[in-house]
């Protein structure tokens, strides 16, 4: 149990934050510390698996949690839910989608009070807490036998469908693996326990699985699919990247022509590759840059450094953009790992700094990357060094500068992530989707007026 004393720091450090940067919607300053802290589960929390009438966390690509799978006791065996919806509360939070993150330590508890779930800070109740229903396709499964959760499972209130068709990176060993990324250790967890975690993901079983959403998702909520998986340095299934994630691109979008929007997550790869992700129907494009700092980029991900190169990583950012035009190109860097010990800068300042540089480099061409929160998984090396993360007074100038990034270069949301703004916000991995005003067509100030946001359409393909 954590002392008052502590509780009423966690407190006190929050709600500074809401008072010194009152431009900043309350909710996403409470967001980026549940993002970077994590939840505690009381068991009535818990669901019932597949079982149940709450959609459970599928671990869609990492584990996203604070404690391996062998320590979480209930939850690993009655898995929270994939997120929460949170609103009420001392606050008075509007509807706010938050990922979950599992973390038995964590100050922030939710449990089933007297008129349902609840979240606190160590007594002190912060907002009533929504979760999502299972969704009808989740019960139908494929064929033989493999759910559509461990498939093509659904994310961001049912917006996003998550298909990680590769569940292992070919950036293996401490002298490659991204510092932050527990990838390879997720797939090896899940396999240790028993759990269905298929490593790559037959193009059948994916349509078979996209066949039964497209049926029974009548409202269609699902609008858009993320392709995606580990780096391939040399092969699989005998095929180099750009043609193995292909192979998938091409058979969804000849199966389901414009039904969601595409989405491939990858290396930055050759111009001649990324045009024919867009050939074969592909909207957008995200060649995930982690981080920004020249210096940080080598140590925190050597093995982008050794097989393509940062400068050469931004080329290719640059060229991907001729071929999908600037706005549908969306590279996102991992928020908070810039801060990390050993290596990390040790001010907020500076770290605010070095990530709004890269922010105006990307964004004077005409390209807005999104960012990720990190969250310390402790298999990992930076996560292990960083049990706690980055401070919260860096996600909270991150958005600030962010915002104001986007309002300096004219720029509007980036596509493919549903509604901006508090309350409307379904990005469920980190605020910037919360903290960005939308206003006659355009994003800019951080979101502090309410009734004033709508969500933006993708406009054309």
């Amino acid at each position: 149990m954590v002392s008052k004393a502590v509780a009423a720091t966690r407190t006190r450090l929050v709600e500074d934050l809401m008072d010194r940067f009152p431009h900043i919607p309350r909710e996403a300053v409470l967001k980026e510390d549940l993002l970077r802290t994590g939840f505690a589960f009381d068991e009535s929390a818990l669901t019932d698996n597949l079982d149940g009438e709450i959609k459970p966390k599928s671990y869609f690509i990492f584990s996203f949690d604070q404690k391996p799978l062998a320590e979480l006791g209930e939850a690993a065996k009655r898995r929270p839910p994939e997120e929460v919806a949170l609103t009420g509360g001392p606050y008075e939070l509007r509807r706010t989608i938050v990922s979950v993150r599992v973390n038995p330590a964590s100050p922030y508890r939710v449990a089933r009070e007297a008129g349902g779930l609840r979240l606190s800070l160590e007594g002190r109740e912060l907002a009533e807490v929504g979760l999502p229903p299972m969704p009808e396709y989740y019960r139908h499964a494929l064929a033989n036998g493999k759910t559509v959760m461990e498939t093509a499972p659904t994310i961001q209130w049912g917006y996003l469908i998550y298909l990680t068709v590769l569940r292992l990176c070919q950036y293996f060993g401490a002298h490659e693996e991204c510092g932050f990324c527990d990838i390879n250790h997720n797939w090896r967890q899940h396999k240790r326990e028993g759990r269905p975690y298929t490593g790559v993901k037959p193009v059948e079983d994916v349509l078979e699985a996209l066949t039964l959403i497209d049926r029974y998702d009548e409202a269609q909520a699902s609008k858009a699919y993320t392709l995606t998986g580990g780096s391939i340095t040399s092969a699989v299934d005998g095929l180099a990247e750009a043609d193995f994630y292909g192979r998938y691109a091409q058979a969804i979008e000849e199966r389901f022509p414009k039904r969601w929007i595409g989405k491939v997550v990858a290396q930055a790869l050759p111009k001649e590759d990324v045009q024919r992700y867009k050939d074969y129907g592909i909207t957008i494009y995200h060649p995930n840059y982690e981080v920004w700092d020249k210096r940080l980029f080598s140590l925190i991900s050597p093995g982008k450094e050794r097989y393509v190169g940062r400068e050469e990583w931004h080329r290719r950012i640059f060229d991907a953009a001729e071929v999908f035009g600037p706005r549908y190109v969306i590279p996102n860097f991992v928020a908070g790992v810039e801060m990390a010990k050993p290596f990390g800068f040790e001010s907020v300042d500076e770290a605010i700094a070095s990530t709004t540089e890269g922010l105006d480099y990307f964004m004077s061409r005409g390209i807005t990357p999104r960012f990720t929160t990190w969250c310390p998984e402790p298999t990992t090396p930076l996560g292990r060094d960083n049990p706690d993360g980055a401070p919260l007074e860096y996600h909270v100038r991150l958005l600030e500068g962010y915002s104001a990034a986007i309002d300096r270069h004219g720029l509007e949301p980036p596509p493919g992530y549903g509604p901006a703004g508090p309350g409307n916000a379904l990005f469920s991995v980190s605020s910037f989707m919360d903290s960005l005003d939308v206003v006659d067509g355009r994003a800019g100030k951080a979101a502090a007026a309410s009734g004033r946001h709508r969500e933006r359409s993708l406009g054309p393909a």
